[in-house]
């Protein structure tokens, strides 16, 4: 696995791209990300990166935090990740180095992962795309239930109880979602933006971290 950074989603635009063809994009602030630590397989048991991002006031983070950062060079981070890579590649990184967009800038294709937008506690045809009741003459006022979840008592073991995951209502949204192959159609490397075409998960200013695509659809492997 490549590089992971974070950045933060600012917004959405347009851009022309040949024949004059509109290409709505959404831009993306990447960086710069500050290498904390590298995590060795002798001392941490597995071999990753971990990054920070985003700067605040010394007195508004906490002190074991303020020195974990201070040891790799750099002033406190709001944020921190971490990304794994090859035991051989580790010696590519050190504590104190500042990655950024250039190291994104020559892919076609990311993934992008982020939280999505809290939608609150909604009902079963909004949440998960249900049909609803018959809005005709018969038909008690629930059209927007979702009907009969049916009976349980018959599962070896499970009693009458509900099985896992039953779609109904509840709370949507504010999960962690990965968005797959999204293209890369510009890059401005002097402002730091990666401008992205597809969805994007999350509000403006969200905290999103972008990676190079580690499975592209087939479509587009071609």
């Amino acid at each position: 696995m490549g590089v992971t950074l974070m950045g933060r989603k600012l917004g959405m635009t347009r851009v022309y791209g040949e024949g004059n063809v509109s290409i709505p994009v959404t831009i993306i602030e990447v960086g710069p990300n500050v290498i904390t630590q590298v995590r060795t397989p002798d001392r941490d048991g597995s071999s990753a990166v971990q990054v920070g991002f985003g700067d605040m006031k010394a007195r508004n983070s906490t002190m074991p935090m303020i020195g974990h950062d201070a040891s790799a060079g750099s002033s406190p981070k709001r944020h921190h990740g971490e990304f794994r890579v090859d035991e051989k590649e580790l010696g590519n990184f050190e504590a104190g180095q500042e990655l950024g967009i250039d190291d994104l800038a020559e892919l076609k294709y990311v993934d992008v992962i982020g939280t999505s937008k809290g939608k609150g506690f909604q009902g079963g045809m909004k949440r998960h795309g249900f049909k609803g009741q018959l809005a005709t003459h018969g038909v008690e006022r629930k059209h927007r239930s979702p009907g009969s979840i049916a009976g349980h008592s018959s599962n070896p073991g499970k009693s009458g109880r509900i099985k896992k995951g039953k779609k109904m209502s509840g709370h949507m949204g504010c999960a962690r979602i990965t968005v797959r192959s999204l293209d890369v159609v510009q890059v401005d490397k002097d402002r730091g933006l990666l401008l992205v075409k597809g969805p994007v998960p999350g509000h403006n200013q969200a905290l999103v971290q972008i990676r190079p695509s580690v499975r592209l659809y087939k479509s587009k492997g071609a």
